[in-house]
């Protein structure tokens, strides 16, 4: 049974109830404290103007660029609109894996409301993934606090409504849905521990552990490591003798292990799509802030921090300050669970600990997303204190304390100055609640206390909510996309007008290059090459670069072709291009295609030598001979030198000049394009303006298509960039159009009579013996698999990186099917932990059986 101190000295048998009260009691708070969270987000929003309450989108950075496709998609997919399934993804990239994704952005329950909503509505039930993730982790939190010791349930309502809209919520979790599940399952979490120290509830224990890990796997690892922590903390602080706390911790460590496992086919399918991902940039920790701002994030409100976001409102924080002055707390109990918040504080800011926090790899981000995890300890600790009833003299040594805080932290720009007001009003104002409570015993007084001090947590809240988001606002970083708007969903009823006529699988429908958000085939539909994930595959996007098309985020961010060999090798019939003085702001383009499976004479495979260059590859991959590739000459302006590995180096370019010109000669009447993937600056050619922004290797700007070449046959190239960078030698070409027309209808004559494609796998039918090379415009990632007239299945070869087939002596069908790398081995992990999960559930029920039967009871 608990003790005053909160620790647990008896077996685990005895019944427990959280603080003695009814269990309406218990559920009115965690309903009150589910409330109060969510209806001080919304206030926030709603005072902001901010969807669903105003025009404001809230689609910042990738909740707009990555997380609203994703809905969009998954909405699709529920209503059996999508091109592909959980496996594959045909919509993006030219066709993607897609389970990874699924897995890490999607496996938030709340996510999956999207199908109740209509598409074009996709953001709300974002909205509500966020909101939703809020209220249930502020109920949660309220029933673990209790767990950890005795109290009014009211008052643990409003220390869970700091966890649940803490600094970390507003600045980090809010624009990640993912995410939000972590603020969920850290109290879970908490709650399974609570279990196994109580020696209890085994096999639900494994269960909420799997629900935790499977939810988003990313912040249950940070919510592990955390209530870990806490529980070495309260077994230190248990009655009970050495061996049987060890009892506990391998009761926890199983529970753990086996939820983990469950949760299997997550784990080791991102394990194994992330080796197989385009790498990160490499990032290098830039250093903690100084002691001073680091202070001042435990204070509520602020711009966009630069430290980790614990501030966990000014109730929390002033109890959190309070407790160390608290004598009828034993020191020891004291001394542990402030050294805990120390040591978690400290490992935030230490290269190794904030590796250990965040899986080994440095965030490409916030380094501080683990301060999810001090927020909960935070409230841990004020709820100890409040629970115990602090005397008086205790809260205001507590409230002198933060009055040094907000002294010490005077000069600095984290608070503006309607923060600093509202932060030490309300201070103030808790303050004298917090001691009213403790001197008046009479029932209505302490009733409007604590109804006085939920006003302050609400409308404290709100503000704060308020206060970051409208700073954030102020960063360009941070300008919201409109990704549903009128002019995206024009797009979208564009796109499927054109799939309606039954364009894929033979060709497809490409919505790029324009460009709305940076998953346009997701948000829109279409086949496109637009994919930005942290699981592109490398292949996919080394193919798709080394074909001519760009990417950013060092190849995290591809996108589709720009030039019409690009598409004709992608079978690519009908695509979206920008037109600004239009009402949609865009237009459709329809174009002779190639099917996407198609037939080259040979046994045409990729070898060892390489090509020449980008365009060189395409005639490769296309079959045939479309580009004139001229020499160009240095004409004007600073004179580049010859570099290494065949290319231009030109010297920088004063601002306003023409920079380094060059001159060739084409056929008049081709179409001239320019290949400078790392060039930064301003690019003038053929009367044709680009400003670019090519940094090697993060941004690649594709091949640039500058127009007609004039009658003359001269095309001029100009390139001002602010500091020296290299081009390709050969940075134009000159295509004919006639010749690329002719290569397109030989692939069509020759090309299958029928092609399908099901969710995760494409076939050709030849309708005759066919020889020589199939190839399948999809890039040739690991776990494609093809056969020929029913044969032994293998993987395929490749052609310019694209999947290829030798047919050998002939064949008449070609079937390829994608098989998810890493799901078998976590299904088998996770059948082994569900067989261990049903042995020990049954091996329970004998035994209690077995009990009752001992004892004389009846079954």
């Amino acid at each position: 049974m608990l003790t005053s101190r909160g620790t647990v000295v008896a077996p685990s048998r005895v019944r427990f109830r959280v603080a003695g009260r009814r269990p309406e009691a218990q559920f009115s708070a965690a309903l009150l404290a589910s409330l109060l969270g969510m209806g001080a987000y919304c206030l926030a929003m709603a005072v902001r103007g901010t969807y669903p309450f105003g025009p404001r989108s809230r689609a910042v950075n990738d909740l707009g660029n990555q997380f609203v496709p994703l809905h969009a998609h998954l909405w699709d997919l529920t209503h059996g609109q999508a091109h592909g399934d959980l496996i594959f993804n045909w919509s993006s990239g030219y066709g993607v894996p897609f389970l990874a994704d699924f897995f890490t952005y999607l496996m938030n329950p709340f996510s999956w409301l999207v199908g109740l909503f209509p598409r074009d509505a996709v953001q709300f039930p974002v909205f509500l993934v966020t909101l939703l993730s809020i209220g249930l982790a502020c109920a949660l939190m309220t029933v673990f606090l209790g767990l950890l010791h005795p109290g009014s349930p009211w008052l643990r309502a409003l220390l869970a409504v700091g966890y649940g809209v803490s600094g970390w919520t507003i600045s980090d979790g809010f624009s990640d849905p993912m995410w939000m599940w972590g603020l969920v399952s850290l109290p879970v979490l908490g709650l399974v521990s609570d279990w196994a120290l109580r020696r209890r509830h085994w096999v639900p224990g494994a269960l909420l552990v799997a629900v935790a890990w499977a939810g988003n796997f990313y912040t249950a690892a940070m919510g592990t490591i955390a209530i870990g922590l806490v529980l070495l903390v309260r077994l230190t602080l248990d009655g009970r003798p050495v061996r049987e706390r060890g009892r506990v911790l391998l009761r926890a460590v199983s529970m753990t292990a086996t939820g983990v496992l469950l949760a299997a086919p997550v784990l080791t399918v991102t394990y194994k799509a992330s080796k197989a991902s385009q790498p990160a940039p490499d990032i290098v920790y830039q250093g903690p802030p100084g002691p001073r701002d680091y202070l001042a994030h435990l204070l509520p409100g602020g711009p966009f921090p630069s430290g980790p976001r614990i501030s966990v409102g000014v109730l929390g924080l002033l109890l959190v300050l309070t407790f160390p002055f608290m004598r009828r707390v034993p020191g020891k109990e004291r001394a542990l669970w402030l050294g805990l918040l120390l040591v978690v504080a400290l490992s935030y800011v230490w290269t190794p600990t904030i590796l250990l926090w965040h899986g080994l790899v440095m965030p490409n981000g916030s380094p501080y997303r683990a301060a999810i995890a001090l927020t909960a300890m935070e409230v841990a600790v004020a709820w100890l204190a409040l629970a115990r009833r602090p005397r008086p003299a205790e809260l205001l040594a507590g409230g002198g304390v933060l009055a040094g805080l907000f002294a010490v932290t005077s000069a600095s720009h984290y608070l503006s100055g309607d923060d600093w007001i509202v932060a030490v009003a309300d201070s103030a104002l808790v303050l004298w609640l917090l001691v009213l409570y403790r001197q008046r015993r009479d029932r209505r007084v302490r009733v409007a206390v604590v109804g006085a001090l939920t006003c302050s947590v609400f409308f404290a809240t709100a503000f704060n909510v308020l206060s970051v988001t409208a700073a954030r606002d102020q960063s360009r970083w941070w300008q919201p996309k409109q990704t549903i708007d009128s002019r995206s969903l024009a797009a979208y009823a564009s796109v499927k007008g054109r799939e309606a006529a039954g364009t894929w699988p033979a060709t497809r429908t490409d919505p790029g290059p324009h460009s709305f958000a940076d998953n346009d085939p997701l948000l829109i539909g279409g086949e496109g090459g637009s994919y930005y994930s942290s699981y592109l595959p490398e292949r996919t996007a080394v193919t798709l670069r080394g074909l001519g098309a760009g990417w950013f985020i060092e190849g995290r961010h591809t996108v589709s072709f720009d030039d019409p060999v690009g598409r004709a090798i992608m079978g690519v019939s009908s695509y979206l291009v920008a037109t600004p003085h239009t009402a949609t702001g865009f237009a459709r383009r329809a174009i002779a295609a190639p099917p996407v499976v198609t037939l080259r004479p040979a046994a045409a495979l990729d070898g060892a030598a390489a090509d020449t260059s980008v365009f060189a590859r395409q005639e490769r991959v296309l079959g045939a001979r479309v580009y004139t590739v001229p020499a160009v000459r240095p004409t004007a302006g600073p004179r580049p030198t010859a570099g290494p590995g065949g290319v231009w180096r030109l010297p920088p370019a004063a601002e306003g000049t023409a920079g380094t010109t060059f001159t060739a000669t084409c056929a008049p009447g081709d179409s001239a394009f320019v290949y400078a993937p790392w060039f930064a600056g301003t690019l003038r050619a053929n009367g044709v303006t680009y400003r670019r922004g090519g940094v090697f290797p993060t941004t690649d700007n594709g091949i640039l298509p500058v127009g007609q070449v004039a009658g003359g046959g001269a095309l001029t190239l100009a390139f001002a960039g602010a500091g020296a960078q290299d081009i390709p030698r050969s940075p134009v070409a000159c295509l004919n159009r006639h010749a690329l027309s002719r290569a397109v209808s030989a692939l069509k004559a020759g090309g299958p009579a029928r092609i399908t494609a099901g969710g995760h796998s494409i076939a050709a039918s030849f309708g005759r013996r066919a020889t020589g090379t199939a190839v399948v415009a999809v890039p040739a990632v690991d776990g494609w698999r093809c056969s020929v007239d029913g044969g032994a299945a293998k993987a395929p070869g490749t052609l310019g990186g694209l999947m290829a087939v030798n047919l050998g002596a002939g064949g008449s069908r070609l079937a390829c099917s994608f098989s998810t790398p890493g799901l078998t081995a976590g299904l088998l992990a996770s059948g082994l932990a569900a067989v261990l999960l049903l042995a020990v559930a049954v091996g329970g029920l004998v035994r209690t059986r077995s009990s009752r039967i001992g004892t004389g009871e009846h079954p």
